[in-house]
């Protein structure tokens, strides 16, 4: 545990300081908000924008009253972890599971020092694990505690139930990212849902051999989240097409819905370093925040 958390301090350390050089000693937090809240209402004045004005406060006939806004300087920060069995895969030493850990382990140190209020929820067809947002070190400490020790209950994956579960539990506008392969179906409504009512970040875990595999014949497949053994001909040019399809196909739903909800997407691959696609993608961010400024 001692080891994971020095392991994690340096990720954290490294990607700080990547982005305080690159970003030329401008670097603003990633977990900053984007938007507006409301703070107080005042007497309309000259100029003012009409689209502003608090109608309701305004009928009680005490004078025309409009909104005033403050620039959401904190957000609370939730990590959503999909711990299914198929996340139990990988090529090089990590599996994607082992990554998804990590990089949870890393958000959370970040923003614990950051004075963000940061919560996780593990899921795969189930809730597996929830800590509710709170803020210091202690927090980030109790996550890596948690996801260290994590054993699923479950194997199975129902991404639309987590979501759903995710949505009744966070009811403030938060900064939500969501870490897993995508490895199921009929999420899409309630990822499109998430992306709505939350500034969200996508995290897809991959491993290579989803992407291409090697034709070895006939051979025994495992299917971790059924138990199930089946035998399939992986040198077969229509097993090639179908299995390579629809892997390609689900990732390009994701990134459709991102887009199309300005939620932020990154795809990682559990053998590569991902240490630079976060700065990346923290760099996106930055860039966004300071044109919203």
């Amino acid at each position: 545990m001692k080891e994971l958390v020095q392991k994690l301090r340096k990720y954290e350390i490294r990607i700080r300081k990547a982005i305080t050089t690159q970003m030329q000693g401008d670097f603003h937090s990633v977990f900053k908000g984007t938007g507006l809240e409301f703070d107080d209402v005042r007497a309309y004045q000259y100029g003012d924008d009409v689209r502003t004005i608090d109608w309701n406060v305004s009928a009680k006939g005490h004078g025309t009253f409009v909104k005033t806004y403050r620039e959401e300087k904190e957000q609370s920060v939730f990590l959503m972890l999909d711990v299914s069995a198929s996340q139990t895969i990988g090529t090089g030493r990590q599996q994607k599971i082992d990554v998804g850990k990590e990089i949870c382990g890393v958000l959370a140190i970040s923003a614990a020092r950051q004075q963000s209020q940061i919560g996780i929820i593990c899921i795969s067809d189930q809730k597996e694990k929830y800590l509710k947002p709170a803020k210091g070190i202690e927090q980030a400490y109790a996550i890596i505690k948690a996801l260290h020790e994590l054993q699923p209950k479950s194997a199975k994956t129902n991404l639309a139930a987590g979501i759903r579960l995710t949505l009744d539990i966070i009811k403030r506008r938060s900064i939500v990212l969501l870490i897993s392969d995508f490895i199921d179906m009929n999420y899409e409504k309630e990822l499109q849902m998430l992306a709505r009512r939350h500034d969200l970040i996508v995290i897809h875990l991959l491993d290579v051999r989803e992407r291409k595999m090697p034709g070895m014949g006939i051979v025994p497949v495992l299917d971790k989240e059924t138990g199930k053994m089946v035998w399939l001909n992986t040198s077969g040019e229509e097993f090639q097409k179908k299995y390579f399809a629809q892997y390609q196909q689900n990732q390009e739903n994701v990134i459709r819905i991102c887009q199309k909800y300005q939620a932020n997407y990154l795809a990682i691959e559990a053998n590569e370093d991902y240490v630079p696609q976060l700065v990346n993608l923290f760099r996106l961010r930055n860039k966004t925040h300071k044109k919203s400024a």
